[in-house]
Parts: structure tokens; C-alpha cells; sequence
């Protein structure tokens, strides 16, 4: 039988700060739109990630896509003489890949 505690359970996140980051990027909103949909397009402009997760401010979509790039999730890549700027996601972006597979099987299994 198992022991009764007297107080809640409260976990240490001290104890793992890598898990606690991840979380933190991942569970930030729009942030796992942003990377699902830079997964599914490849490279897009800034108009385009916008288009495709309309109800994302442009304003916080700036801000998400430069706190993507400090994680080394997002690049931003800009081409000389030419005012076009494209984002795509770096090796660590992609590597999230199998991670977003999972959350949608566990999504499709548990959400109708």
C-alpha cells in the first residue's frame, strides 16, 4: 500500500533545466505553430508564416521568430540586394521533427 503524504507533491525543476527549457520553448503559444509550419513548407517569408497562423498577431510573431532564432530553432536569412527575408528552421529546428509527430499521434489518440 502506498504511503500517504502530508504534503503536495512539488516537483523540483531545478533538477532537470534542459526538460524545463524545452517546455518552456515548446509551450510558449504560437511557437509550436510556427515550427509545424516551418517543418511543412520548408523556408517561407514572414508573410507567408503569417498567412498560414492568421490569428498570430504580427507583432507577436516577430517576437516568437527572434526568441526561435536566440534558441537556435529559427534561422533568418536575408539575400543581398534584395529586401527579402526568409526563415527556416536550423538543424535544431528540425531535429523537433520526430517530437511534433509524436504530439499529434498523442492529439489524434486523446482529442476529438
Amino acid at each position: 500500500m502506498d504511503e500517504v503524504r502530508d504534503k503536495p507533491y512539488t516537483p523540483d525543476f531545478h533538477l532537470c533545466p534542459k526538460f524545463q527549457k524545452t517546455f518552456s520553448i515548446l509551450g510558449k503559444k504560437w511557437n509550436g505553430l510556427i515550427i509545424e509550419t516551418l517543418l511543412n513548407e520548408g523556408p517561407l517569408r514572414f508573410k507567408n508564416i503569417s498567412n498560414t497562423i492568421a490569428k498570430c498577431s504580427d507583432r507577436v510573431l516577430v517576437e516568437r521568430l527572434k526568441e526561435l532564432e536566440v534558441d537556435g530553432i529559427v534561422a533568418r536569412k536575408t539575400f543581398p540586394d534584395s529586401s527579402l527575408i526568409q526563415y527556416q528552421l536550423t538543424e535544431k529546428g528540425q531535429a523537433l521533427k520526430p517530437i511534433m509527430d509524436s504530439v499529434h499521434g498523442w492529439a489524434d489518440k486523446w482529442f476529438d
